[in-house]
């Protein structure tokens, strides 16, 4: 029987001592590759893949879905190769052990490693593994993921892949002659103050106690004010089709939007830093890491776009597309999360005119933009159908007072109304 290694949860950086299992990817009895992803961890910054130091076998999972491991605290133990592959398994580990949870191993042409062949792991894995018929081969998490979703129990599926490798070709053939589960109805606890029968409880995790943390310290020490303004949107949506051509489609309407804020911070700098009440002083920002809303499976997440003062609407727009992305995906950086100088939020996505949103704190201010609908405007003394949206700013009274909150916010909707102008001084 092949030696076994505990893999301890690792430093998740930024501070962060424990995680929560969201998800297990693997079982007891998979078989894993070196930096093959084995769970979903949720930190109080974001979601992450747990990559495997070690291939082999895994012989114990340490925990369930849902529990908390602390940092250097067991989280999975795999039975390893076997001395006939131990020097694969030495230069795997050499540059797999400490990287940065969600990452992996980099790949590249000095490191001086090699991979061996999935065949030969899986064969490698099988001869020295545990000899028992129940022992499920499968590597890929895509494979492992379907059988979840579908409840497909991989101990009964047979693989028609190398060495019996469970193939996704199995798991499919195993979905489409599943059988309909039962839907098992439950009847809720009845909650004494209304009576009325609880649906369900839903634990809060480790990522929604720190939105919440962040968001109930703003409301605590934030004395904040609210300033808006409607605006003819008409020119900025022209500008944006404007710059479409067969081969490009050029920035989006939210990098053009992006770009206007940037422009507005630089001449309006005391919104762009924070409070220090320990020192008791403002502080501005020598640059701008613009915050983006996104709404996510997970909640509400706010990554930002770093140093975007030195970015072009294009820039920002490969930028905010990217990060947009890790974030459906759950695979944005502590860093991402937490860098944000300012924070821009296009509620107006959700179909909405209007919001009274809540500070980012420790940010000091943050805009936010309403839908772009059709609506009746005066254009030159004449009633006319213009494109209208509503921007509304609101802002930490303690760094600057109203005239300079609503100098930005003018700055800002002169872009919009005028957005080729803008452009031309950018």
């Amino acid at each position: 029987m092949s030696a076994t290694q505990t893999f301890l949860l690792p430093d998740l950086g930024e501070g962060l001592t424990e995680a929560e299992i969201v998800r297990w990817l693997v079982e007891v009895g998979d078989v894993v590759a070196v930096d093959a992803p084995v769970a979903e961890v949720e930190t109080a910054k974001s979601i992450v893949e747990v990559p495997s130091p070690y291939a082999g076998v895994v012989a114990e999972l340490h925990g369930t879905a849902g529990s908390t491991v602390d940092v250097g605290k067991p989280l999975i133990t795999i039975g390893v190769l076997a001395p006939a592959a131990e020097t694969y398994r030495e230069e795997e580990k050499a540059g797999s052990g400490n990287v940065l949870i969600g990452y992996g191993t980099p790949e590249s042409a000095g490191s001086g490693r090699r991979r061996m062949p999935r065949s030969t792991v899986v064969e490698s894995v099988v001869e020295k593994a545990p000899a028992r018929s129940t022992v499920p081969l499968v590597i890929s998490p895509l494979v492992r993921r379907m059988a979840k979703d579908a409840k497909i129990d991989l101990h009964a599926v047979t693989g028609s892949g190398a060495g019996g490798l469970i193939v996704r070709r199995d798991v499919e053939a195993a979905i489409a002659g599943q059988k309909p589960a039962l839907v098992e109805e439950t009847v809720g606890t009845v909650e004494s103050r209304t009576g009325l029968a609880e649906l369900r409880r839903i634990p809060v995790s480790g990522f929604r106690k720190a939105v919440a943390s962040t968001l109930s310290r703003s409301r605590r020490e934030i004395p904040e004010a609210t300033t808006w303004v409607d605006v003819d949107a008409t020119a900025l949506l022209e500008v944006r089709e404007s710059l479409r051509t067969a081969t490009d489609a050029g920035p989006g309407l939210l990098a053009l939007m992006a770009r206007f804020v940037v422009a507005g911070l630089k001449k309006y700098p005391e919104l762009n830093g924070f409070v220090d009440t320990e020192r008791d002083e403002l502080v501005q920002y020598d640059g701008v890491n613009l915050g983006l809303a996104a709404q996510t499976e997970r909640g509400l997440v706010v990554p930002a776009v770093a140093d975007a003062h030195l970015l072009t609407a294009r820039g920002l727009d490969r930028e905010i597309r990217r990060l947009t992305s890790a974030a459906r995906d759950g695979k944005l950086t502590p860093h991402e999360l937490s860098c944000g100088s300012f924070t821009l939020n296009n509620y107006g996505s959700f179909g909405v005119d209007g919001s009274a949103a809540i500070i980012n704190h420790p940010q000091v201010a943050i805009l936010g933009v309403g839908r772009i609908i059709d609506r009746p405007w005066v254009v030159d003394g004449q009633l006319a159908v213009r494109k209208l949206t509503q921007l509304s700013l609101v802002f930490d009274h303690r760094v600057c007072d109203g005239g300079t909150a609503a100098g930005f916010l003018r700055f800002v909707a002169d872009a919009f109304e005028s957005p080729a102008s803008a452009l031309a001084d950018l």
